[in-house]
């Protein structure tokens, strides 16, 4: 699933070719694009018709398209496989095209929503006073919002009582951070995925938080991370960030730090990728005598 980086290289692709353009009109051709809007297909496109679209803006994985002129935004969440395409308007349709949004001007171009596995969506949603749409409204700052605040978050990880891993993944937390660059960040912070979160110090939990941003925005600098066709921005290409991953999807190749055979273990139907070597587990905790 896209994270972070990939989302916000699509934001920055519809601010630059969408944002401040007159919707003409909409089209939901499959229904499960929409799924979200509760009011069904047709109340979506109506509600779209006419209206300007403003900034376009991200929190976490989730991005969304003020409508400019209303107190509603569009809301976009990409799934598995979802992409949002600016494609020109005589292009060929995709084979997984879902949504069609065609605009009021001569610039020749329209916004399209493919998803091949249907788990992404687009959806229309009334703006806490903030400007988030209000079914985001519980999702918490992410590492690379100026607003995030980084006490806060180490004071969080202490109290929450679990592993920094999961800790990482939860979005309430801290958003934005998905397998990928929660096993890259842990790489780097040399820190097993199950290390509690209670142990961590002051100046350990900054120095993650580094890493984080760090390995983030070396992401973004190429595109973000694409193992296959589904991940694309806003053009059509793919991120390039999947050659320089240190630890996720490496099993038994060798460590960039110290040579160990990096390791893989099946964690949350998911997997966690690490060096054995750089990054120990913790002790188990000791009985109660």
């Amino acid at each position: 699933m896209p994270e972070l980086p990939e989302v916000e290289v699509v934001r920055r692709g519809l601010q630059r070719w969408v944002s401040g353009r007159t919707i003409a009109e909409a089209r939901v051709l499959h229904p499960r694009a929409v799924r979200r809007h509760l009011a069904g297909g047709d109340d979506f496109a109506a509600r779209l018709k006419g209206h300007s679209v403003g900034i376009a803006r991200r929190r976490g994985k989730y991005l969304w398209l003020p409508l400019a002129d209303t107190d509603s935004s569009i809301l976009g969440h990409l799934g598995m496989s979802g992409q949002l395409l600016v494609q020109p308007e005589d292009a060929a349709d995709e084979k997984h095209l879902r949504i069609r949004i065609t605009f009021d001007d001569s610039l020749g171009t329209e916004l399209r929503f493919v998803d091949q596995r249907t788990f992404g969506g687009l959806s229309l949603h009334d703006n806490t006073p903030d400007g988030l749409p209000d079914v985001i409204a519980h999702i918490a700052r992410d590492p690379l919002d100026p607003a995030f605040d980084d006490e806060a978050f180490h004071t969080a990880l202490r109290l929450r009582r679990t592993t920094v891993k999961r800790a990482l993944l939860d979005q309430s937390l801290i958003s934005g951070v998905g397998n990928i660059y929660a096993d890259e960040a842990l790489w780097r912070a040399r820190l097993h995925f199950e290390r509690p979160t209670a142990g961590l110090t002051r100046p350990r939990s900054a120095e993650l938080l580094g890493h984080i941003r760090d390995v983030m925005n070396a992401a973004l600098a190429v595109g973000g991370t694409s193992f296959d066709s589904l991940y694309v921005n806003v053009n059509g290409e793919s991120g390039y960030f999947d050659r320089s991953l240190d630890a996720y999807g490496r099993e038994d190749e060798p460590c960039r730090r110290c040579g160990a055979q990096i390791r893989r273990r099946p964690w949350m139907n998911r997997s966690s990728y690490f060096c054995p070597r750089c990054q120990r587990p913790p002790r188990p905790a000791r009985p109660a005598s």
